[in-house]
């Protein structure tokens, strides 16, 4: 018997109160956690005892220990505590009415079971505490151990554990409880203590073990033992990263977070929401099957709740989680579980069994289960293991024990003899992914062309039963819901769960004609459930529960076109879902598979080649996006000609390489010749020639050339206002651009009007949170900076900065464009400390995501340069600066609207040193240039003239100086106005700087 003071609440209150030791099967802990907090807030002092009854000693001794403990024992009765060891009841009902019988006041119970009990239980006078609220268990509880009901107890702020009868207010997915849930007492505590131990933001646990050792098994049984703890518990599949993301996604309805439909804005809303700990700080996630730390382990929520991951891989060591292996059971643990399992077993049966199988719970349990039902002894089938297990038996992986594959051909035997047609449903599971599968869709798909060997079993509904039925009663599968929460799908035998060792030795059993036959019946049923829109977000749920068993099926070596256009509608569902990674993987693959199935120049591989290249670009790998873009065109160019529609395409995908590649000239001439052509062979106004002409005019804007942008965007902008309507997506679109374009030659206030109504009327059609709005109100906070409202617009673009991180993530292009506007706004108006911090970790990542010579990383460190200059380090600011100002000049020119702004940001540095020649020389150069490109009045000219003027008065060219202050001065008030805040600083002689802006698309 062992003792365990489980830290429920402080029971150091005084000496002279009563006390009780509360005895409890670790199975119903929960109980004894409820029962001792309702105790103690009464002015009770409690001790806790789990009863765990070793099979070497005797009952009468274990209770009489029991009695020798502090004041009054309390004993939970349940089956469980009656079971451990195992005893039987005529044992148990013998050894209390020795032991309790003589002095039955110093015991005391209640009961928390609704199952046969032994008959002199009696003797304890149990009250039941089942199917009743909490208050009135609590009334129970105290008049059994007389105690004052009267009044309430006062409350001490904290809050104690739930009602066991309750759930958490949150709960989803977790699987039903394991009644033969046998030992694993050490780990359950060690795995309670190493989490209630945590830092906040540090409660991550990893049970990690081989396969079939019962992790998930164990971590369900925290679950229920600790539940009570937490007011929010969630099962997440992990076994992939896109199941993870959209389970874990699914919490934010039931935290009540207002998001949007997109799944990877609520999975951001999620994480966001836990990290908070608002609504709720007390949450339990489990991530089960999570066996690749890399796919998942950036995802994994912090905040002050707790996370059990189940893995077969302790690389999680390695990614801030603690670790916690299980093991084999212990013999006791294995013997006590078959006796469970298999009651027709003696103890000498269960411990040669358990040795045979080598103590592995999964192979216990299946192998138990049906020997129970079975005549055949212990004896014959270990012999029946040992005539199979000869030196050359090959192992399915390192991990499994040497009598697996024997051990599954004895019961694949069994199952074959009783329902057979369970073993043809069994080898359907495993053309899917392990895990959760769908197998409804077996059901709902068209059966016309299903082998004869399966129509009974997917016709008819008895015969299905009958099949998920065995396949359970041996603990083969699982009968799960593949969505959290729902018990729906569980109870019909719409999904299952399929151990993966289970799974690899189906599949390595199965023959060879089976195997051609039942992979394309699996292939079918995906592409039947193919919703056949990926880029409707309702739908979006469908196609991440078919995207997994793509692999298992096979389904990218089909040659049904149906299968082919599912493969090409999950790698455009995955494009638009955010999934680049595993996307990507997937479209190599198909691409290399599909060339060699159809040939490298069939229509499906240049569709295939299509999806590929955007998420790679999407993933921004813009170097490899190119390559293949330029090898598609070379290809296509020589079959079809350059008057071809996806001839086009290909290289409109090759101008967006070139943009992430800041090959601004390049993009610009593939532009000029895309647009014509799609006229030419579709029309003015078809959507592929309007999406041309938009990125047309993108191209001349990155190259400076902000009025010829202007032109284009407010055409594209009036004709899909004709004929996409005022409200599409793409006419707003283009609408933010043409504001751009206004705000970038410096007409303020015409830009600020076109953007906040565009704003209005983006939150109306795409909701507050997209990408497409978040782009928008950007324009706006800079719109409203230039304007003077420094207020307003800081205020926004701080949130804009943080919707952004929700939505995209922190190492994308649109987010780090926002980035860049919330440091340089802070290095003016706010905090400079926070705009170096932000400043270095944006050139850190622009390094990760662009080429090095890239103009958005010059630009970077252009700002960067302007920081240093505000903190006083004069000398490595002018360092920076003018290596920034060289590399832009290469870059893109040395009349590039970018390189001449890191100009004036540099002859401001050089007159700061005292280098005032140098700095008035290059004021000049500047103005000239400026002239050339932007006009006289643009605001960079002006900012041009304005420091010419400041450099002049240090070469004390006084009558110059004026003349040129004044004619500034006179543009400034013209073009924007006597009081607009550019005008008050030049009039109060403060030196303009330039803030390098990137343009992301």
């Amino acid at each position: 018997m062992s003792e365990t003071r489980t830290p429920v609440r402080s029971t150091e209150r005084g000496a002279a109160r009563q006390t009780v030791t509360i005895s409890f099967a670790g199975f119903n802990r929960a109980w004894a956690a409820w029962i001792g907090d309702r105790l103690e807030r009464r002015g009770v002092r409690v001790s806790y005892v789990r009863w765990d009854s070793p099979a070497e000693e005797t009952l009468v001794d274990l209770l009489r220990g029991l009695a020798l403990a502090e004041g009054r024992i309390l004993i939970l009765v349940s089956e469980r505590y009656f079971q451990l060891g195992p005893r039987t009841f005529e044992e148990w009902n013998a050894a209390l009415r020795e032991v309790v019988g003589p002095d039955p006041s110093k015991f005391a119970a209640v009961s928390v079971t609704n199952t046969q009990v032994p008959a002199a239980i009696a003797v304890l006078g149990p009250v039941d505490l089942t199917n009743m609220g909490a208050d009135e268990a609590e009334r129970r509880l105290l008049d059994r151990l007389d105690l004052p009901a009267d009044g309430r107890p006062v409350p001490d702020g904290s809050r104690g554990p739930r009602f066991p009868a309750a759930l958490p207010e949150v709960w989803g997915g977790v699987p039903r409880r394991n009644t033969r849930f046998t030992g694993r007492e050490p780990v359950l505590n060690d795995a309670y203590h190493l989490l209630q131990g945590s830092d906040s933001g540090a409660g991550v646990l990893t049970l990690h073990g081989m396969p079939g050792v019962g992790k998930t098994q164990l971590a369900a049984e925290y679950v229920y033992r600790f539940g009570s703890e937490y007011d929010v518990v969630w099962w997440v599949n992990s076994e992939s990263r896109v199941t993870y993301r959209r389970v874990l996604a699914e919490l934010s309805a039931k935290l009540g977070l207002s998001t949007g439909d997109e799944y990877g804005e609520r999975l951001r809303a999620v994480r966001d929401s836990l990290r908070r700990g608002n609504p709720f700080s007390r949450w339990l996630l489990i991530l089960d099957g999570a066996d690749e730390p890399d796919q998942i382990w950036d995802l994994v929520p912090t905040g002050p709740g707790h996370v059990i991951i189940t893995s077969r891989n302790p690389e999680w060591g390695e990614h801030n989680s603690k670790l916690l292996e299980v093991k084999v059971y212990d013999r006791d643990e294995s013997v006590a579980f078959i006796r469970r399992r298999a009651p027709r077993l003696s103890d000498e049966d269960a411990d040669q069994l358990a040795a045979a199988l080598e103590d592995l719970p999964l192979l216990l349990d299946q192998t138990a289960g049906w020997l129970n039902d079975s005549d055949l002894s212990v004896e014959d089938y270990i012999a029946l293991l040992e005539d199979g297990a000869d030196p050359d038996v090959v192992k399915v992986s390192a991990d499994f024990p040497l009598a697996f594959q024997t051990a599954w051909a004895i019961l694949l035997n069994k199952l074959r003899e009783t329902v057979p047609e369970s073993v043809d449903l069994l080898r359907l599971c495993t053309f899917f992914a392990p895990g959760f599968i769908p197998v409804r869709m077996l059901r709902e798909m068209p059966h016309d062309d299903v082998p004869e060997q399966l129509t009974g079993l997917l016709d008819d509904p008895l015969l299905w039963n009958r099949a998920i039925n065995q396949l359970r009663q041996y603990s083969v599968v699982r009968l799960e819901s593949h969505e959290a929460g729902s018990e729906e799908a569980a109870s019909s035998g719409e999904s299952v769960y399929l151990h993966r060792m289970v799974h690899q030795i189906v599949g390595k059993d199965m023959p060879e004609a089976d195997r051609k036959e039942f992979i394309d019946v699996v292939r079918q049923a995906l592409a039947a459930a193919d919703p056949g829109r990926p880029t409707d977000t309702r739908f979006w749920s469908a196609y991440a529960q078919i995207v997994p068993h793509l692999k298992y099926a096979d389904a990218i070596n089909s040659k049904d076109r149906k299968v082919q256009t599912l493969v090409l509608n999950c790698l455009r569902y995955m494009y638009f879902a955010g999934e680049y990674t595993a996307g990507w993987k997937l479209g190599r693959r198909t691409l290399n598979a599909w060339r060699e199935l159809l040939g490298e120049s069939h229509p499906r591989v240049w569709e295939a080649t299509y999806h590929y290249a955007n998420l790679l670009r999407a993933a921004n790998r813009f170097e490899e996006t190119e390559a293949i873009d330029r090898a598609a065109m070379v290809r296509l160019r020589e079959e079809r000609g350059e008057n071809d529609l996806d001839y086009l395409r290909v290289a409109n995908g090759l101008g967006a390489d070139l943009w992430g590649l800041g090959r601004y000239r390049e993009a610009f001439d593939l532009y000029s010749w895309i647009h014509p052509a799609y006229r030419e062979l579709v029309g003015e106004q078809d959507s592929r020639t309007l999406n041309a002409l938009n990125n047309l005019a993108f191209a001349h804007r990155l190259l400076g050339q902000y009025k010829e942008a202007l032109a284009i965007d407010q055409k594209t902008l009036e004709q899909r206002r004709l004929v996409l309507t005022g409200r599409h997506l793409w006419t707003l679109f283009s609408e933010v651009s043409y504001a751009i374009d206004l705000r970038l030659l410096g007409r303020y206030s015409d830009a600020e009007s076109v953007q906040a109504r565009n704003v209005r009327e983006y939150r109306i059609v795409a909701g507050e949170t997209s990408q497409y709005t978040l782009r928008a109100e950007h324009n706006l906070a800079l719109c409203q900076l230039r304007g003077g409202d420094r207020a307003a617009a800081g205020q926004l673009l701080t949130r804009v900065l943080e919707g952004f991180e929700r939505k995209l993530g922190d190492v994308d292009l649109l987010t780090l464009s926002a980035a860049v506007s919330h440091s340089c706004f802070h290095r003016e108006h706010g905090d400079i400390d926070l705009a170096r911090e932000t400043s270095e970790s944006i050139l850190a990542r622009y390094d990760q995501l662009l080429p090095q010579g890239h103009p958005f990383i010059i630009g970077a460190r252009a700002n960067q340069a302007l920081i240093l200059r505000n903190v006083g380090e004069r000398e490595h600011a002018h360092v920076l600066i003018e290596q920034a100002l060289a590399d832009m000049a290469e870059a893109v020119g040395e009349n590039h609207p970018y390189t001449l702004g890191c100009a004036i940001n540099a002859s401001a540095l050089r007159n700061l040193i005292g280098d005032t020649e140098s700095a008035a020389e290059l004021s000049r150069i500047t103005i000239a240039r400026a002239t050339e490109t932007l006009g006289r009045t643009h605001p960079l000219t002006l900012s041009a003239r304005v420091s010419y003027a400041a450099d002049l008065r240090g070469l004390r060219a006084r009558q110059q100086a004026e003349k040129t202050e004044q004619e500034a001065l006179a543009d400034l008030e013209s073009t924007l106005g006597k009081q607009h805040v550019h005008t008050i600083s030049a009039r109060a002689r403060n030196r303009p700087y330039w803030d390098f802006e990137p343009q992301a698309s």
